[in-house]
């Protein structure tokens, strides 16, 4: 299991990116799918924690890009079986 993150991590990782990059989620590795983000907003858990959610605004876009899927471990890379010529077919 991946641990959690606290807001300051992501901070800090997200910094690394354009901040005028359009933000999405991936979700569902077995299925994954591209989803627009929505509100943000926190509370406190059982254990006293602060916890931030952040929201699907519900636009599932379509699939995700297998090169994502592929860079978030979620699937293996995988190449193309090599393709055989095949011959003629019909009559000449």
């Amino acid at each position: 299991m991946e641990p959690e993150y606290t807001i300051g991590e992501i901070i800090d990782r997200l910094s690394a990116f354009d901040r005028d990059a359009i933000f999405r989620m991936a979700i569902n590795p077995l299925f994954p799918m591209e989803h627009t983000a929505g509100s943000i907003v926190s509370t406190v858990d059982p254990q006293g924690r602060n916890v931030v959610y952040l929201a699907e605004r519900g636009e599932q876009l379509g699939p995700l890009p297998k090169s994502v899927a592929v860079d978030l471990t979620w699937h293996a890379p995988v190449e193309a079986p090599p393709r055989r010529r095949r011959g003629a077919t019909g009559n000449l």
